[in-house]
């Protein structure tokens, strides 16, 4: 194989990496990828007891105009009271620690999720989030579907056992009892 080749484009390939003015190449420099340092998120946000809730990504720190990310810590054994996220997405990726989640209009249904595991909550549903370990911090990353914060409380009388709903479909069949 000889090192010709023959197609229609010039090699001859200009990138101009100097800061030669304020012109196009100059856009994206302070509007373009962003990275936000762990130690400087954002814990002005608002949280309930038991949970830190930090900032990484939203409009007043990065400009983001359609998402919101950051992180939530919940301390052993604590849990959120019930509430919904308005008209967001959510998702939560656990990072560390046993996350179970119940949701319905008395937090009727159950699941849990472990490291690795994401968790998808859709809009309007009323869900309570719970750290399932006595005594390991559950650490979540969380990601919304808008830049704006939305948790409306809600007054809920939970049933006393929640019924268990395992993620069955023809690639993970139900557990043989």
């Amino acid at each position: 194989m000889s090192g010709s080749h023959d197609h229609p484009h010039s090699h001859d390939h200009h990138h101009d990496h100097g800061d030669h003015g304020h012109g196009d190449h100059d856009r994206w420099k302070h509007d373009g990828v962003r990275v936000i340092p762990g130690n400087q998120l954002d814990s002005n946000v608002p949280s309930t007891a038991g949970m830190d809730r930090k900032a990484a990504i939203n409009f007043a720190r990065v400009g983001a105009q359609k998402l919101w990310a950051g992180t939530v810590t919940i301390h052993p054994d604590a849990k959120t009271g019930a509430h919904h996220h308005g008209h967001l997405e959510s998702v939560i990726y656990v990072v560390r620690g046993k996350a179970r989640m119940r949701w319905g209009e008395q937090l009727q249904f159950t699941a849990e999720a472990g490291p690795g595991d994401f968790i998808f909550v859709p809009p309007y549903v009323p869900h309570q989030e719970i750290n399932a370990s006595p005594d390991e911090v559950l650490e979540c990353v969380l990601v919304r579907s808008d830049g704006e914060a939305v948790a409306i409380n809600l007054d809920i009388e939970p049933v006393e056992k929640p019924e268990t709903v395992l993620w069955v479909d023809p690639i993970h069949p139900a557990p043989k009892a």
